[in-house]
């Protein structure tokens, strides 16, 4: 069966969409996958990198939250707006690419938020490492981000199994 997947990501730099695109294509990423390939097939409609209010509201097609603060248009939200950004990321991607898996990421003061909405599972969750995008520190930022790329991948794939199996 093959399964349609858009991702619309910030924290994540659209790393999640290029994981799913290399396993779907054969070619190894840094994800370990444990789904069967004679059952599942993947699919990425696409892969947005969506970091501004501006790709929100033309891109993503809806009024964003209110941001702590803003960075050269960059959202910046507290922890628990980043759990409702990336939920309502997630319903639009899939919403508009017609996947049946969407995917959004985002992630400001906080350990960020990962929502992977299917047919009818919904997983929310966070990296696991706290950063801070308005004090900047590089080495906690790509940490966060590659849990949150692992974390989101394994949420994708407890979804699967929920939505598909």
């Amino acid at each position: 069966m093959l399964i349609k997947v858009a991702t619309a990501e910030c924290f994540t730099h659209a790393n999640i969409a290029n994981e799913i695109h290399s396993y779907s294509m054969g070619y190894s990423g840094t994800y370990e996958w444990s789904l069967d390939k004679s059952k599942v097939e993947l699919s990425v409609v696409a892969g947005l990198f969506i970091p501004t209010i501006t790709g929100v509201n033309n891109i993503l097609k809806f009024e964003p939250l209110i941001p702590k603060e803003t960075i050269n248009d960059i959202k910046v939200y507290n922890q628990e707006d980043d759990l409702i950004m990336a939920e309502k990321m997630a319903e639009a991607v899939k919403k508009l690419t017609n996947a049946d898996i969407g995917i959004g990421t985002t992630a400001g003061i906080g350990e960020g938020g990962i929502v992977v909405h299917g047919k009818e599972t919904v997983a929310i969750g966070t990296s696991d490492v706290y950063a801070d995008l308005t004090d900047i520190d590089y080495d906690l930022i790509f940490k966060r981000e590659s849990f949150g790329i692992d974390k989101a991948l394994e949420m994708l794939e407890l979804v699967i199994y929920d939505d598909f199996y």
